[in-house]
């Protein structure tokens, strides 16, 4: 068992201790929009530690100074906090340091070893070292090794902590998934290994924990006797936005289903956990993905839907088909839409069903949780009047208006007894006055801090790829659908909504 020495009060407002960040693939997309901005964030509000110091590592040739200009615009264009105040910024910039290379030159972790010994000397950063892999997953190996080899970090290194964050998403399959954890294992020891996934670091995310666990209300209906099912969207209206050959090889399973809502689900349908405390909270999860009834052969024909979109209108623009999209093969068989019937075999679940989907090109980007529950065993109203009463539903709103809504019946006002269904919301807009941080800050932090708790352990990751591979390997001896099969602006395939309503009538998706 991974000890946190922390406590879980402790880590609330904790400062990390000294800390050298590495982040290969410095230059990237991901080192803008995310990673420097929330950096910016935490320095800001005084969470960075004092004695911080980064370089940024890829094979684009910047000067410090061009590499602090670069991420200067940066945080101006993403960081969430506005204007960008000089003083700090000045602060933060003076600790920025660039070096160029290839994750696959010796030479480049000798330059980087180097410098990480001039930040212990000119920083005080105490031999403390976070590696995070920004890169494509094809370079996590060479980097890994390169790390191992220079002696930067790893086994063996006691000059003070040194940890790994890698990016989603880990390994392509279940087999390449094992071949990365072998290979990342032979280096950094399990506990030092972050696999991050920003969902886990969203404040609704984790406000499914709390909401769960600090309401004793909840508890007693959240299980098979009281919940009809359960529904977890992911839904964008964005495509594929110029990642089509990260698309190709990757689809919506593998980007969207495989790990944010499998991860999303666990936490839905965990145990409470005996404390806050990290193998706690991760031990629960991973017993619910070991759960997981496995869907194999005709299961997955009858109990997975994948789509693909056409053309269609989004927003009132005319947008292209999938397969229009740049480096997209013309008859791709690629799916950016997926939904599935699940169960968690367990007793608080059995029976129940979960509904999971993900989608591009839908008509808005929302993700949301609904849980349904049974309606009323007998209403005593006649039929007229309750004709606008619905089943009881609490809905988790996690993006983009966090909140949660309850759906109960109410009765109109007037002389008749009519009963329809209203909402009760809460929005942390209007209940906190605080802007929510972004999940790379907290993410950041966390592993500053040697917090593993928001991370997928490796048990995790392996029970959610063991839950997809079957999938896979259906879909790739079983010919795709007539794609495309939904138009962009729709909410996807038809058959998506004749596998939720045969459960069931009445049964639909909620639409966000």
């Amino acid at each position: 068992m991974v000890e946190n020495p922390l406590a879980a009060g402790e880590r609330v407002r904790a400062i990390p201790p000294p800390t050298a960040m590495v982040v290969f693939g410095g230059s990237g997309d991901l080192a803008h929009r995310k990673i420097v901005p929330a950096l910016y964030n935490l320095e800001l509000h005084r969470l960075l530690p004092q004695n911080f110091a980064f370089v940024g590592s890829s094979r684009s040739e910047y000067s410090d100074e061009e590499y602090r200009a670069d991420m200067r615009k940066a945080v101006e264009e993403f960081s969430r906090t506005q204007p960008i105040q000089h003083q700090v910024w000045e602060s933060f910039a003076s600790r920025l340091h660039y070096i160029a290379g290839s994750s696959g030159d010796p030479g480049t972790y000798g330059r980087i070893g180097d410098l990480l010994d001039r930040f212990d000397r000119e920083h005080g950063t105490d031999g403390n070292r976070l590696f995070y892999l920004s890169l494509i997953p094809k370079l996590f190996p060479d980097t890994i090794r390169g790390i191992g080899k220079a002696g930067l970090g790893g086994r063996g290194f006691d000059r003070g902590f040194s940890r790994v964050v890698v990016e989603k998403p880990f390994g392509h399959d279940l087999a390449s998934a094992r071949e990365l954890q072998d290979l990342v294992t032979t280096v950094f020891p399990e506990r030092d290994v972050f696999r991050i996934d920003h969902y886990l670091g969203k404040e609704s995310v984790q406000n499914i924990i709390a909401f769960r666990f600090a309401n004793g209300i909840f508890e007693p209906v959240w299980n098979h006797h009281f919940v009809d099912h359960v529904q977890v969207t992911v839904s964008e209206s964005l495509g594929i936005e110029h990642r089509g050959n990260f698309y190709e090889t990757a689809g919506a399973i593998r980007d969207i289903f495989q790990n944010h809502e499998l991860q999303v689900l666990a936490l839905i349908a965990m145990e409470p956990p005996a404390s806050f405390e990290p193998e706690d909270v991760r031990n629960e999860k991973a017993k619910v993905l070991k759960a997981l009834r496995r869907l194999e052969g005709d299961a997955v024909d009858s109990g997975v839907v994948r789509g693909q979109y056409g053309p269609g209108w989004i927003d009132g623009k005319e947008v292209v088909g999938y397969r229009e999209e740049p480096d997209v093969h013309p008859d791709s068989a690629v799916e950016t839409y997926v939904a599935a019937e699940l169960r968690v075999d367990n007793w608080r679940w059995a029976g129940t069903p979960f509904y999971v989907r993900t989608g591009k090109r839908l008509p808005k980007r929302a993700t949301e949780v609904v849980v349904q529950f049974k309606s009323a065993p007998h209403l005593p109203f006649g039929e007229a009047a309750q004709d606008g009463l619905e089943p009881n539903a609490l809905v988790l709103r996690i993006q983009p208006d966090e909140g949660i809504t309850m759906r109960i019946g109410a009765k109109v006002p007037g002389p008749s007894m009519e009963v329809r269904s209203v909402s009760m919301d809460f929005s942390y807009g209007t209940s906190f006055s605080d802007d929510l941080p972004d999940a790379y800050e907290r993410l950041l932090l966390d592993v500053m801090l040697g917090d593993p708790t928001l991370f997928p352990r490796w048990d995790e990751v392996e029970q959610a790829w063991q839950a997809v591979q079957p999938i896979l390997d259906r879909w790739a001896e079983a010919p795709a659908p007539e794609f495309p099969n939904y138009e962009a602006g729709s909410w996807g395939p038809k058959a998506a909504d004749e596998l939720i309503g045969r459960g069931r009538p009445g049964r639909r998706w909620r639409r966000p």
